[in-house]
């Protein structure tokens, strides 16, 4: 149970550095996003969830 957890968590990490990495964010911004996620996996991508940098809005 703990492999497939853990297994999860890198997936998930994984995509939250790769959407950081091809946002529209600074390079800075990028930069701070993409280290708390590797130091902080579980915290860091909940967090990101919530408040990470997001794409272009879309235009109605």
């Amino acid at each position: 149970m703990e492999f497939l957890l853990g297994l999860v968590v890198l997936v998930l990490d994984i995509y939250a550095i790769y959407q950081t990495l091809t946002s529209s964010a600074s390079t800075a911004a990028k930069a701070a996003w993409t280290i708390a996620i590797i130091l902080l996996p579980v915290l860091g991508v909940l967090v990101w969830l919530i408040a990470g940098p997001r794409g272009r809005p879309l235009r109605a």
